[in-house]
């Protein structure tokens, strides 16, 4: 049973990603009630500890305690933290096969505990940890849901305002596709304050493009980048995670480029990538469909086409 009734999240892993994630949501006030969910379970209990600790500097004291897929039972949403995490020198889609194995295993013992809520993916590589989700689950695809490019999108929109010193709240730019090396950004439909980002350009010649593409680079690769010189990313992405929990918990019907399930959108069917959708309390309410220039169709295909890739290879196993 709950402990105090209200909103329930069940975070499943306590690394770098998952610890970050649960303190976001304690200092936002989020949730109501936090359990915390690992293999190694002191480091779930130490952290359940030390969050308690700060309860009385939070702006709304949440419940918090480390406990096992039972308490996934009464769980609004579980979210996924666990598995290995990206090294110097791989790409997301390298760790496929060491998490799919893990994702089996804590996706049937979050179902067996009678859970029926949301599931939100943040381990890498989320997309097609996403679709191995839901597959495992048997849950409809729109109670499943990646974290996306979310991420890759907040990185975009900081840049951009960074170069243009413009707020990045008041930058309007997507990333969409794969959470990875073959994402692209939607420059046809990008804004700054409603004036396309292309207007913004024209007075500062070839130049503005090349440093437009330059910013492109650095959004791709800024998780390479943070990896080599700390190790592992972790607050941006739990900042992300936090924004989409308080979408889904406060019923919000925000837009958010999260990994969603495509069922013809964008021409594509049998996917989870990195799009605009509507998120509320039951999930992925609709699947936004931005139009795309054929240069950015392309490129989204092709995205697309390398995840059904990696997803026939690795179900055929």
């Amino acid at each position: 049973m709950k402990n105090g009734g209200g909103n329930r999240v069940a975070v499943v892993g306590t690394g770098f990603v998952g610890a970050s994630y649960a303190f976001a949501l304690m200092n936002q006030g989020i949730a109501d009630e936090i359990v915390l969910i690992d293999a190694n379970e002191n480091k779930a209990e130490g952290d359940a500890m030390d969050f308690n600790h700060g309860k009385v500097f939070a702006p709304k004291p949440a419940s918090i305690w480390h406990g096992d897929y039972r308490d996934c039972r009464d769980a609004d949403l579980v979210v996924i933290c666990a598995g290995a995490n990206q090294k110097p020198g791989e790409t997301r889609l390298d760790l496929v096969d060491k998490n799919i194995a893990i994702f089996r295993s804590i996706v049937e013992s979050v179902m067996a505990s009678g859970f029926q809520g949301l599931f939100l993916v943040a381990t890498n590589p989320v997309d097609i940890l996403t679709y191995a989700t839901w597959k495992f689950s048997g849950l409809p695809p729109h109670r499943v849901i990646g974290s996306g490019t979310i991420l890759d999108t907040a990185r975009f929109r900081f840049l951009l305002g960074e170069y243009f010193a413009i707020t990045p709240t008041n930058v309007h730019a997507y990333i969409i596709g794969e959470h990875g090396d073959t994402e692209l950004p939607v420059w046809s439909q990008a804004d700054i304050g409603g004036v396309p980002i292309r207007k913004w350009i024209e007075s500062k010649g070839e130049q503005a493009r090349e440093d437009l593409e330059r910013i492109f680079v650095n959004v791709r690769d800024a998780a390479y980048q943070i990896i080599e010189k700390k190790g592992a990313t972790y607050y941006g992405i739990a900042m992300g995670l936090a924004r989409v929990t308080r979408a889904i918990l406060h019923n919000e019907n925000a837009i958010l480029t999260v990994s969603a399930y495509l069922d013809g959108s964008y021409g594509e069917r049998d996917v989870y990538i990195g799009v605009p959708a509507v998120i509320n309390r039951n999930g992925i309410r609709e699947v936004i469909e931005i139009e795309l220039d054929d240069n950015e169709q392309k490129w989204f295909r092709h995205s697309a086409e390398t995840l059904k890739g990696v997803l026939a290879r690795s179900f055929a196993q």
